[in-house]
């Protein structure tokens, strides 16, 4: 069986406070990567960047003071049509899911595939958090389903996962976007 994890596709990490223009070019491509797997009944995992009101005071709000997901928002939801494709869902508050742990602990995920937002934060974070969890599972991060705001992390990021026997797929191709 595979899992698909599908990292913090948020409004407002495509067209909202923290959106890019390559994000948006994602959107159908990660719907059509989502499709093949419900279709092949493998399971389909969400994880939300969830914010609250206070975000300002925290760690990660003075590093980054920009309101963004907070929960319930429009910001903190998925885009049109992903938001119609049910799945496991996340919610976290920091850029790992320690969630996500636990639900693949005990787990017997054959692959493990990541796509989503922002691949040198959130998506390398829970890359991680599946190989550690799932150490016998082939943990894969589809390039080409990735992207950044900071073209030169996001390739550093690839490489990085790379070096943790994560294997970075379609390389190359992110700018075929």
């Amino acid at each position: 069986m595979k899992l698909l994890i599908v990292v913090d596709f948020q409004n407002d990490f495509i067209s909202g406070a923290l959106g890019f223009p390559k994000a948006e070019l994602l959107i159908d491509k990660i719907y059509e990567k989502i499709k093949i797997f419900k279709d092949n009944n493998d399971d389909v995992l969400y994880t939300f960047d969830t914010h609250h009101e206070d975000y300002l005071e925290t760690i990660e709000g003075k590093h980054l003071p920009t309101i963004h997901c907070l929960k319930d928002s429009w910001g903190w939801q998925l885009p049109e049509p992903i938001n119609t494709l049910s799945g496991y869902k996340i919610t976290k508050d920091t850029f790992g899911a320690a969630d996500l742990l636990t639900f693949l602990k005990n787990s017997k995920y054959e692959e493990i595939e990541l796509v989503g937002l922002v691949s040198n934060i959130c998506v390398i974070s829970n890359a991680i958090i599946a190989k550690t969890a799932s150490p016998h599972s082939r943990i894969i991060v589809d390039a080409q389903l990735t992207s950044s705001f900071d073209e030169e992390l996001h390739e550093k990021a690839l490489d990085v996962m790379t070096g943790l026997q994560i294997e970075v797929i379609n390389r190359g191709k992110n700018n075929e976007i």
